[in-house]
């Protein structure tokens, strides 16, 4: 049976807007994954969807846009460079996961506090993953969560070779949102520190009551694909300890690294 198209339904009640909105999102996917399986004309894509021939000609036109698709002339469509871009990211960050998970552990184990492993997608962490500390502690955070840069460890390991034009940037971006954050100039001279020698820190700035000890993690090209961290509450988190952190934190970063063709850690 042909599937029927909403976005061109004549039924007398109206769809509610979210659901349409829900049904435009699922017929763009829809269209994505018939192009992948090699249908690359709009009477192909039409047929194989059940999509009228208006209805995939107006969101084909959208999804090359913002290059989903790609089409030429006589050709037809194919897969878009930002799909293939999230693609090899995806794929990157599945690879992250392997490799960085045993250290995680290790870490967790040593430490006994709370170890995440993020990355950067557009201007804002995304937690990879976490394991929960074993002491009676909250971090407020979750898999696949997102969290602002430049108040946290691993948001600043993550910008660490990013230079002061972007650091900058994404000051101005956050401090408004972030009362908590020291004046730029402080926080510029932090991560000045910070990116000579190659670890973060988080003293309050996301949550005033958690500190943590953060460290980049490169691949086989030397950049920055993701961070890991220690986080506890700051009565486990005094000045000593998280110095104390610094070489097990950057151990654990640079063993992921290398797992990913990285070089050493820095001495």
């Amino acid at each position: 049976m042909p599937k029927t198209d909403p976005a061109s339904s004549t039924a007398a009640e109206p769809v509610p807007k979210r659901s349409l909105a829900s049904q435009t999102l699922f017929r763009g996917l829809e269209i994505v994954d018939a192009v992948s399986q090699g249908f690359t004309t709009l009477p192909e894509i039409s047929k194989q969807t059940g999509i009228s021939y208006s209805t995939a000609h107006r969101l084909a036109s959208a999804l090359t846009e913002i290059r989903y698709l790609q089409h030429e002339p006589r050709k037809g469509y194919s897969l878009g460079s930002r799909l293939i871009e999230l693609g090899f990211q995806a794929h990157r960050q599945s690879d992250i996961l392997g490799c960085a998970r045993p250290y995680l552990e290790r870490l967790a184990a040593q430490t006994r506090d709370t170890v995440h492993l993020a990355t950067l997608i557009g201007d804002e962490v995304v937690y990879l993953d976490k394991l929960a500390g074993q002491r009676a502690v909250e971090i407020s955070s979750h898999i696949g969560g997102r969290k602002p840069v430049c108040t946290t460890g691993v948001g600043k390991a993550l910008l660490i070779d990013s230079g002061e034009p972007e650091w900058r940037r994404l000051y101005t971006r956050e401090a408004a949102k972030a009362p908590q954050m020291p004046p730029e100039a402080v926080w510029i001279d932090a991560m000045r520190g910070y990116a000579q020698a190659d670890y973060a820190f988080d003293l309050g700035e996301d949550e005033p009551s958690i500190r943590c000890v953060a460290a980049p993690i490169r691949d086989a090209t030397n950049r920055i694909v993701a961070a890991v961290s220690v986080s506890s509450a700051v009565q486990y988190m005094d000045s000593e300890r998280v110095q104390a952190l610094i070489p097990v934190i950057r151990r654990a970063a640079a063993d992921i690294s290398q797992q990913l063709g990285g070089k050493p850690a820095r001495p």
